[in-house]
């Protein structure tokens, strides 16, 4: 046999073992079926901060120096938020793919057409990782674990090709730093690489490291429900939906293979899950199945587009108006609405006011407002609200001297949670465990917050 012909098979069998963490347990033939050059290479990967600073850069193959960023920094200055910059930038001879997390812009570099989904999942992937092993994903825990961030890059892609995405994986490959094994590292000279593969790299199940052990075995799931809503200065509804997922906290000891069921399923209109989904099950009985990876992730994401599912759970009654000369009057108050009793909390609206505005002066029945003279932004912490108690901020509009009055009245945007409720009504069942003859400790949590939740005044 030709000894080059079999050196490929052997590379292209060692990838299809590892993109099952990446595309999940339904997918064992995805790479026969398709071309392997055709699989995602990333050349280059840049973490920046808001004021414009690379301070993490990577590279595979070659060096891509690092003013190809002035591509992206050329588009930041045109949009008024991060939010508003497009995910996938094209320069002449590269493809710049971002996301923006923790104030920070995750950007990869490609030198060639690829998926963009792809490397964006990816990227995330790589922020949550980091979440996952510093306890969140900020500018400064970043830089204090320089080496653990450039060893987990090292193997979450090698060659510029994803390969170990999963956190049980990596925990096997890099131990999570602490401050104890920092000391002993510094004095004996050892790193945070383990000197063996884990166990779990070349099974079928390669997000669950084998040999788990619990002293008490715990199953808890929180299912969150983000609406995203526009209202118009009338108070009728332009767009609802909700995004919604169900994150996990799983310490099972063992091989356990889970079956989790809705009482309406047929709720969503869209679902992403985690590898360990068996998804032909799902789209046969809408349940489902899963042998779960090892403490926290998210099992699924889901996308509930119908507005006549989305209850809008609290209402704005609002008055902005710039009749007097040199200033105005603003009234608003807020209610909880279609809450089935359940309290608002943690509300907080946000109005940005016009350039011409020049301070305010108000009274809230609730709570405490804060107004920035620089950006022009009013930001009224309300709290809690009550039934029967309605918050209420009222008071005068000063704007500079000989200045006009806005053209167009402000959007508030609203900030709050609700505990315990999911507002699309979606319940979980039951949960079912098969493998493992010991009876856990189960329990789920409801929450819904606010998205993008906007009301025109």
């Amino acid at each position: 046999s030709n000894p080059i012909q079999s050196q490929w098979q052997t590379f292209v069998e060692f990838y299809q073992f590892n993109v099952l963490s990446f595309y999940g347990s339904d997918s064992v033939g995805v790479l026969t079926s398709c071309n392997l050059y055709s699989l995602i290479m990333i050349h280059s990967f840049f973490v920046i901060n808001t004021s414009g600073d690379v301070f993490i850069e990577k590279h595979w193959k070659k060096v891509i120096h690092r003013s190809v960023c002035d591509y992206f920094f050329e588009v930041q200055k045109k949009v008024a938020s991060p939010e508003e910059i497009p995910p996938v930038i094209s320069t002449p001879h590269h493809y710049l793919i971002n996301i923006f997390r923790s104030k920070m812009f995750f950007v990869a570099v490609t030198m060639s057409e690829v998926p963009p989904l792809f490397v964006i999942e990816f990227l995330h992937r790589v922020v949550d990782t980091f979440a996952d092993y510093f306890g969140d994903c900020t500018e400064f825990l970043i830089k204090e674990h320089y080496v653990v961030v450039y060893e987990l890059l090292d193997e979450m892609l090698d060659n510029g090709f994803p390969l170990a995405t999963e956190s049980n994986i990596l925990k096997e490959l890099i131990k999570p730093p602490n401050i104890l094994r920092t000391l002993a590292n510094t004095v004996t000279g050892r790193t945070n690489l383990s000197s063996t593969l884990p166990t779990g790299q070349l099974s079928n199940v390669p997000w669950r490291r084998t040999g788990v052990k619990y002293t008490n075995n715990e199953a808890y799931f929180d299912v969150v429900e983000e609406v995203d809503t526009i209202v118009d200065k009338s108070g009728s509804v332009i767009s609802a939906e909700i995004q919604g997922y169900v994150d996990c906290c799983i310490k099972l000891s063992g091989m356990p293979d889970l079956s989790l069921t809705f009482v309406n399923p047929r709720l969503f209109d869209d679902v992403s899950f985690h590898p360990c989904v068996r998804f032909r099950r799902w789209e046969s009985e809408r349940v489902l199945s899963f042998v779960p990876p090892d403490g926290n992730f998210r099992l699924m994401s889901y996308h509930i587009g119908s507005q006549s599912i989305v209850a809008i759970p609290i209402y704005v009654r609002h008055q902005i108006t710039f009749r007097e000369p040199g200033g105005g009057r603003m009234d608003i108050t807020l209610g909880p609405k279609q809450t089935m009793g359940k309290p608002v909390d943690d509300v907080v609206l946000e109005i940005p006011m016009g350039k011409a505005v020049l301070n305010v002066t108000l009274v809230c029945s609730q709570g405490k407002y804060s107004f920035d003279p620089v950006s022009k932004n009013l930001v009224w912490e309300v709290g809690r609200i009550e039934p029967g108690r309605l918050p209420n901020l009222r008071g005068t509009i000063n704007l500079q001297t000989g200045s006009p009055p806005p053209d167009s009245n402000p959007t508030i945007s609203i900030q709050f949670t609700i505990n315990p409720l999911a507002v699309s009504g979606l319940k979980v069942n039951r949960l079912d465990m098969y493998g493992e003859k010991y009876k856990p400790f189960k329990g789920v949590k409801y929450v819904t917050k606010a998205g993008r939740f906007q009301v025109r005044t």
